[in-house]
């Protein structure tokens, strides 16, 4: 074997000019025999031992550097300030206004409008009943009021009418039971209070239509804190305009998503906006966030002055930790050498790697923060036991290859290169809320793909009653369909002619919504999902969705599309429920949102087309 004598090891180390193990972090006495227990205990009566095992192990080598005694950062936590919804038509952005204070971030993303009618057809009946039940509360207040019997009259002028069981439109209120019923027990008894409510929304008094004689001021003045109430009780996106309907709501229904922005003021002056492309509704944390470069809402408050403060360093602890001494003895519970990661668990080997060789490297340093901002570090300063200050940089501000880049808990940017690290984006702190209550789902959709059929469908599986609460899809569709049947009987058939009969087509559940594959305009290769029907099976009409997420643009007469990459193999799901938290000054807050989740892979709706069906022989 030849030798060759490296005369500059360190730069041959550097260059890897000769390949080979030069770092060791395991050292055993006698690597030929399998048991190691003679070889690594450590006998009081060896000292020798103990000390060449210290020497082996590095403890006696000097690294030429102190330890951290006190550290001072300065650090600016700015709240942001700036709002603005992401969607809208033609992909242009809505304006942007005031993030509100008393309202958590996920509240002011996530809430959507409440839908009071499906076309022609009132609906949340509980809702309306509620606003009537609080005016005749503020009516009975007054002696004066409650002796002149006003909530008769309003229960007069504002009725919750009783449909036709004979109407076809009605279906909604007549064809189950208990919603039937619920509507027989209030109607002509009870007051529509969202009649009244959007009455006075549109600039009217709660005394017009009601002969007063001397009490319209007074009936007048509670006209507001009806309006006021409901306001407050359920937050409802704002905004509204010809434009945007929908006012400031983030809800993109083409993607399936959430997307908004918010900015906050930078120390420098101007501000940093913040975007989340793709919130799906749940938890809002910052990850859902990218930096936005040369972004502006308009409007940001300057930065707040900063946070100046002297700390002390303490090194890093966790359980299982190796200590630093040979000698010493480690928590069992946590048992490193039991992890055998494979060759390409890239993330678990590094773990290892920082726990067993790195781990008492590491320094931490108490930074108390607001909640709600986003913080960024202004300068950090070190003095260590030899009294030697250092100006500590962060660790990602060094060349400009993205590999060379190291960052934990920060923002990407949404540039040409999504990947890469935001320059100085700092750590958000999205001013939400730790809990939220969620209630039943109201509503519940699946979109799922059908290969058999070629078709993507929208499959209800909870609906919103007219009552308020949420009812199978398919429990719904059945009665829908039994209701439709009791009007348009079927003509009794004609003696078969043959043992089989052809049949255009089979039938599918109500609750099922086609979605069929189109061109994008201007595009011959990219394809989008565009709403569709099914014919009923008894008048062959339009079979319209229950749902308010699969009704997007219907009532106005518009198309409906989605894109073709939101429906994976794996399905998608959406849910529409209420979501209730309590903010940290003691206000509570209600909202209506979409959560977006993923499905549970492929179905069939056997749908088929150019059928024999078979029938009696005739005469048979």
């Amino acid at each position: 074997m030849t030798e060759t004598r490296i005369e500059d090891l360190p730069g041959a180390m550097s260059r890897r000019d000769h390949p080979t193990v030069g770092v060791w972090n395991r050292l055993e006495g006698r690597p030929r025999t399998t048991d190691f227990g003679r070889a690594l205990r450590v006998e009081v009566r060896d000292p020798l031992w103990m000390l060449a095992r210290q020497w082996q192990l590095g403890e006696f080598r000097g690294t030429d550097g102190g330890s951290p005694v006190t550290a001072r950062y300065s650090v600016t936590a700015s709240p942001p300030g700036r709002f603005r919804s992401d969607t809208g038509p033609d992909e242009v952005p809505g304006p942007s206004g005031p993030l509100p204070p008393d309202r958590p971030l996920e509240a002011v993303a996530e809430r959507r409008p409440l839908p009071f009618a499906f076309g022609a057809e009132p609906i949340s009946f509980d809702l309306r009943l509620a606003l009537g039940r609080r005016w005749q509360k503020l009516l009975a207040r007054s002696s004066e009021l409650r002796s002149r019997r006003f909530g008769e009259r309003y229960v007069e002028l504002y009725p919750i009418a009783l449909p036709d069981p004979a109407d076809p439109a009605a279906s909604a209120r007549v064809a189950h039971p208990e919603v039937w019923a619920a509507t027989q027990a209030v109607a002509g008894r009870r007051l529509d209070g969202y009649l009244l409510y959007l009455h006075l929304k549109a600039g009217g008094r709660a005394a017009d239509g009601i002969d007063a004689r001397g009490q319209r001021n007074e009936l007048n003045a509670l006209g507001p804190r009806l309006t006021g109430w409901f306001d407050d009780l359920i937050d409802q996106p704002s905004g509204a305009t010809p434009q945007r309907p929908e006012g400031d709501s983030t809800w993109d229904p083409r993607r399936l998503e959430h997307r908004f922005s918010v900015s906050a003021a930078v120390p420098a002056g101007g501000e940093r906006v913040l975007t989340a492309p793709e919130y799906p509704g749940g938890e809002l944390d910052w990850h859902a966030f990218s930096v936005t470069p040369g972004g502006s809402l308009g409007g940001t408050a300057p930065a707040p002055a900063p946070i100046n403060r002297t700390v002390f360093p303490a090194p890093v602890r966790f359980s299982g930790m190796p200590l630093p001494r040979w000698w010493a003895v480690e928590d069992g519970r946590t048992n490193f050498a039991a992890v055998t990661p494979d060759s390409t668990d890239l993330a678990r080997l590094i773990f290892l790697e920082f726990a067993l060789v790195y781990s008492n490297d590491w320094y931490q340093l108490p930074c108390d923060l607001p909640a709600g901002t986003l913080a960024s570090i202004q300068g950090l300063a070190v003095t260590d036991v030899f009294g030697q200050r250092r100006w500590i940089t962060p660790a990602d501000s060094g060349a400009g290859q993205n590999r060379q880049h190291w960052s934990m808990y920060t923002l990407n940017s949404l540039g040409s290169h999504g990947d890469e690290p935001a320059d100085n984006a700092g750590l958000l702190l999205p001013p939400g809320t730790p809990k939220v209550a969620t209630g039943p789902a109201l509503e519940d959709v699946v979109l799922v793909r059908d290969e058999s059929a070629n078709l993507v469908w929208g499959v209800e599986q909870t609906v919103r009653q007219a009552t308020g609460e949420g009812r199978s899809g398919d429990e719904a569709a059945a009665e829908t369909l039994a209701f439709r049947r009791r009007l348009h009987p079927p003509a009794a058939p004609d003696d078969p002619h043959a043992s089989v009969a052809y049949q255009v087509m089979s039938s599918v559940p109500e609750n099922w919504i086609p979605f069929i594959p189109v061109h994008v305009p201007g595009d011959n290769r990219s394809v989008q999902l565009q709403r569709a029907a099914m014919p009923s099976e008894v008048d062959a009409t339009p079979v319209r969705p229950r749902t308010t997420l699969l009704r997007e643009g219907l009532d106005a007469g518009c198309p409906y599309f989605v894109n073709e990459e939101e429906v994976p193999r794996s399905g998608t799901r959406l849910t529409v429920a209420y979501n209730r938290t309590r903010t940290r000054t003691g206000r509570v807050v209600l909202w209506l949102s979409v959560h977006r989740t993923t499905g549970r892979g492929e179905r069939s709706s056997g749908l088929s087309f150019d059928l024999l069906a078979p029938t009696a022989e005739p005469g048979g």
